[in-house]
């Protein structure tokens, strides 16, 4: 089992950046994939970014050229780098880990991000 806690959200400006950490409790980091959701106020969570086992990164569209998600398996975190934030990239990110072999999966608490001026 992994306990995951998430740092880094806050209040930006439009074009502004974040970086959003995911620490993960437990052994067994490097066989998780990683990835990161978000929720805005009255939405579905939403798939933002992962990242393999093996280090492939994936990214939905709507971030695409602008978040970066990264892994440190020596330290047990997980980033997620975001530049030129737009308003509708407001919403409570979590971070998301599935086990391989089992499939088991853990949630984070989230963290709250806000692009506003």
């Amino acid at each position: 089992q992994v306990l995951l806690v998430e740092s880094g959200g806050g209040l930006v400006q439009p074009g502004g950046s974040l970086r959003l950490s995911c620490a993960a409790s437990g052994s067994g980091f490097s066989r998780y994939t990683m990835a990161w959701y978000r929720q805005a106020p009255g939405k579905q969570r939403d798939w933002v970014a992962s990242i393999a086992i093996g280090g492939t990164t994936n990214y939905a569209d709507s971030v695409k050229g602008r978040f970066t998600i990264s892994r440190d398996n020596a330290k047990n975190t997980v980033s997620l780098q975001m530049n030129n934030l737009k308003p509708e990239d407001t919403a409570a990110y979590y971070c998301y880990a599935r086990l391989y072999g089992t499939g088991a999966t853990y949630w984070g608490q989230g963290t709250q991000v806000t692009v506003s001026s």
